[in-house]
């Protein structure tokens, strides 16, 4: 006789905790895994934004004032306490400027010189990055170490070595002297070469199997994919060769090779030409940042982008 085979009943289904939320976990259900938003981190962010506010308004006052002072009349400009809006605007600071100051010449100086400067960096700091990034060649870690070295140099410690070059060359006084010693700068060359190791070695590899020479693999598959560090090196060096003073103090004998800079100081410290001239050195001051500013309109997306890349490096 066989064992009659027994089978214990299925457990009851459980019952619910609770009623269910058809919109799912509250902010303060402490099981949801979800953090509240406390009023403390609101806070927080609000006085960093109150912060980064003030500290707008501290950098943009003095360009506002600038900008607001070219049209003042000379009444407003000397008025106690002082006034930030025109209580009368007019250009005759403009029209005083361009009468006592070569403004079309000095402009047309600088433009040339930054221009041709950031021209030659992009083409040269870009070659050099691009061979210390993926050519494998001896002594390629020993040129960057100089490349390293000259960025730790003082750039006023070059300026005595640079005008004795420059004097045995015959280029004082020529636009040539303004521009070759920063034709290409180990800045440029180390941001490029920074990019340069991103691109992946595998899309070169394939270019060079296919039969592409080194050169078109350089300017059409590395420098398209460079751009945005192209963009922030533009910007940087145009700022810097356009502000760019003592180097065209020093290189610059004949006033008609004055870039805007220069020109504008020499303006300001002659007692003969200057003499109530606040309006006019506002007008001077607009002129020489508007084209900075707008290169960085245009190149603003490119520039961030560039920076932040960058860093991840």
């Amino acid at each position: 006789m066989s064992a009659a085979r027994t089978t214990s009943p299925p457990p009851p289904p459980s019952a619910p905790a609770g009623p269910v939320d058809p919109k799912g976990p509250s902010w303060s259900d402490p099981g949801s895994g979800t953090a509240p938003k406390s009023g403390g981190g609101r806070l927080r962010k609000s006085g960093v934004y109150a912060l980064l506010s003030i500290g707008l308004l501290v950098m943009a006052a003095p360009f506002l004032w600038m900008g607001l002072s070219s049209f003042k009349t000379d009444r407003d400009l000397t008025a106690s306490p002082p006034v930030w809006i025109p209580s009368e605007w007019t250009l005759e600071h403009f029209d005083e400027l361009l009468d006592r100051l070569d403004v079309p010449l000095y402009f047309f100086n600088s433009l040339t010189v930054a221009v041709l400067v950031t021209a030659s960096n992009l083409v040269f700091c870009s070659m050099l990055g691009y061979a210390l990034a993926k050519l494998r060649f001896g002594g390629r870690n020993k040129i960057f170490a100089l490349v390293l070295g000259a960025l730790m140099v003082p750039g006023n410690l070059m300026l005595l070595p640079l005008f004795v070059l420059m004097s045995k060359l015959q280029l004082i006084d020529s636009y040539a002297g303004l521009m070759l010693p920063f034709a290409a700068q180990a800045f440029g060359v180390f941001l490029m070469r920074q990019f340069m190791q991103s691109i992946p070695d595998e899309l070169l590899e394939a270019a060079r199997i296919d039969g592409a020479r080194e050169w078109y693999i350089f300017w059409r598959i590395a420098m398209p994919l460079v751009k945005p560090a192209l963009a922030t090196l533009s910007i940087l060096i145009f700022l810097g060769s356009w502000n760019n003073f003592v180097w065209p103090l020093i290189a610059t004998n004949d006033p008609e090779k004055y870039t805007l800079p220069v020109a504008l100081a020499t303006f300001a410290t002659d007692p003969n030409q200057s003499a109530g001239s606040n309006g006019m050195l506002m007008v001077g001051s607009l002129l020489i940042i508007l084209p900075v500013l707008l290169v960085f309109i245009v190149l603003q997306r490119h520039f961030t982008q560039g920076l932040a890349t960058t860093g991840m490096k």
